[in-house]
């Protein structure tokens, strides 16, 4: 087999490339999103592509280029694809120098070509080719026919290794005179200065004035799209369509099956799955919106604005992105976070992750938002998501004066260009993530509407009253706990346990106790105030299975353990508080 090590600069265009030349088969992670581990795909049965995070270099520390190092050591890797941005050779090529040390053949792809030209910038690829003794293939938008190019040479196999470098290549001072040389052979600029699209527009959204504001807003109009104008009529089409007229002429078909096995299928598989589907238009939209401003490469710069602010409560930009992920899930958060140098800063970011208010709670707070707070669902949700921040930033101060800070590191990065998302790639992101969905849904959300049920219908007398059954008792036994939170009795308790495999689980498991639709059934055990106490304790709670695992493997017993704890008495804290202060206010209790 035909092995081909995909590699370049950060922001260069290699994610697009290789989704674009390659059948993805192995996803990095669970949700398909880690931007730090390897990821693996195929031309043919015969060719495989192994795609490595961007790196700017291969001599230094970091974990990102060890990964990549490490694979080519411990495989035989018979082409290294370096893929370079036609307008930044400099910056670019330093790497490509290094990758020959390998002695390995190599090809170049030499992306964006249309727009260096663009800017002025012209590149005499042939020439470039032999100075470097590579074959050169350079590409703009990645068409189908350069797509066949580019399969093509890789299944001819007729590679070639690079020139070796000149000698006394032995300092980054050498080696950047020798890209001196080459591009004053290869690269010619216009005498004119062209001010292209992205500095125009970096020059607003980046401005020291309108840079913040300009983020508030983009915020607001997301959680406007979200949650008023797309994602919530959608659910709520879906809702009708579920609830009104699914469930009901299920139940007429079954009206001659035995009761138990009516109940089963009504009140535990179809209610409780149901109660967490209809969300779905939701994290569809939410996540749509989010991969549009990633791939278009503006969250770069929210990044780069945010340093200075995440540096106050310890952390820096480069915790951003991990956190920004931590709203979709936080297992590929963690696995993100890994990738921070700075040992001190990697912890404190893993211990805020999960404070960041994943899309697992988005289906509980949507479900309590829409029935308590019609039509300022909008203001329940920034709410959420505004206190799982301030928490979370709360604690990255704490953290700062308890583990010992290390010299300030600003935020490096490169800006990309702005980019119109390719709509197909952009759908495929979605899909990924309503797959993910799905797939809980269909597993998790599944058996634990069945074992729900079963637990709530029977004890050891056999099948019983729901008030005296197995999960009656265990929730009984538990519910002391949240009684001062003003959601204590056993349904809400069981729930919050069973949401300790997901927290998409509570809305499937309170599906499943309260029967029927949620709408209507829920308001019998909640007020506003308990209603608000119940999701604060959702958002800031001990994290699920999935994100205590990742803690232990990536971070070791002791980091899972003080996540596990510090949140569980986080929630109860400030659930306590915000319930009882409330409470006294607005109530005189």
């Amino acid at each position: 087999m035909t092995v081909c090590a995909l590699i370049g600069n950060p922001n260069v265009g290699q994610e697009t490339f290789f989704n674009k030349i390659a059948h993805v088969q192995q996803k990095s992670d669970e949700e398909g999103n880690s931007k730090i581990d390897k990821q693996q795909g195929f031309i043919d049965k015969n060719t495989k592509i192994v795609a490595f995070p961007g790196i700017y270099s291969i001599d230094t520390n970091s974990k990102t280029e060890a990964l990549f190092i490490d694979y080519i050591k411990e495989n035989k890797v018979d082409l290294i694809i370096n893929i370079v941005n036609a307008a930044n050779l400099e910056r670019n090529l330093y790497l490509t120098l290094q990758l020959t040390k390998l002695n390995i053949p190599m090809v170049m792809v030499l992306n964006t070509v249309d727009k260096a030209e663009k800017n002025g910038i012209y590149v005499d690829h042939e020439n470039l080719s032999h100075m470097l003794g590579i074959k050169i293939i350079p590409i703009d938008k990645l068409n189908k026919h350069q797509v066949r190019v580019m399969h093509k040479y890789i299944k001819e196999a007729n590679f070639s290794l690079p020139n070796p470098l000149p000698e006394n290549m032995t300092t980054e001072k050498h080696m950047y005179s020798y890209i001196e040389q080459i591009l004053e052979s290869c690269v010619s600029v216009e005498e004119y200065n062209i001010v292209n699209i992205t500095e125009k527009i970096d020059r607003i959204v980046l401005n020291k004035y309108l840079a913040y504001p300009i983020f508030i807003c983009i915020v607001f109009f997301i959680f406007k799209i979200v949650f008023s104008w797309v994602g919530t009529p959608l659910s709520d089409a879906l809702r009708s369509a579920l609830f009104d007229y699914t469930i009901p002429l299920v139940d007429k078909l079954l009206s001659h099956q035995s009761p138990w096995f009516k109940s089963l299928l009504i009140d535990g598989i179809i209610s409780g799955i149901s109660s967490v589907l209809v969300f779905l238009p939701v994290i569809l939209t939410l996540f749509s919106i989010l991969s549009f401003l990633e791939d278009s490469g503006y969250m770069n710069r929210v990044a780069f604005l945010m340093d200075r602010i995440m540096n106050m409560g310890g952390v820096s930009g480069k915790s951003f992105m991990p956190m920004i992920v931590g709203f979709g899930c936080s297992v590929p958060a963690l696995i993100a976070a890994k990738n921070i140098e700075d040992e001190r800063e990697r912890n404190i970011t893993a211990l805020l992750i999960p404070l960041m208010s994943c899309n697992a709670k988005l289906p509980v707070y949507m479900l309590f938002a829409t029935i308590f707070f019609h039509e300022k669902e909008i203001i329940v949700l920034a709410f959420m998501y505004a206190t799982g921040v301030l928490v979370a930033f709360i604690y990255s101060l704490i953290f700062k004066l308890l583990v010992k800070e290390s010299n300030y590191e600003p935020y490096i990065d490169e800006l990309p260009a702005y980019t119109m998302p390719d709509l197909k790639l952009l759908l495929v992101h979605t899909w990924e993530k309503g797959k993910g969905f799905l797939k809980k849904i269909g597993t998790i959300i599944f058996s634990m509407s069945i074992i729900t049920w079963t637990l709530s219908n029977f004890s050891f007398k056999g099948m019983v009253n729901i008030n005296e059954s197995f999960l009656a008792f265990i929730g009984k036994s538990i519910s002391p706990i949240f009684n001062p939170l003003g959601f204590g009795n056993w349904q809400n308790s069981v729930s919050l346990l069973t949401g300790l495999m997901g927290k998409e689980v509570i809305a499937g498991t309170l599906g499943v106790l309260y029967g029927g639709n949620l709408s209507t059934t829920i308001v019998q055990h909640f007020n506003t105030m308990s209603s608000l106490s119940f999701l604060l304790f959702i958002l800031l709670y001990t994290p699920c299975a999935s994100t205590i695992i990742t803690l232990k493997k990536e971070f070791g017993t002791k980091m899972a353990l003080t996540s596990v704890f510090y949140q569980f008495a986080t929630a109860w804290i400030v659930s306590f508080l915000f319930y009882n202060i409330g409470m006294r206010y607005f109530y005189g209790f």
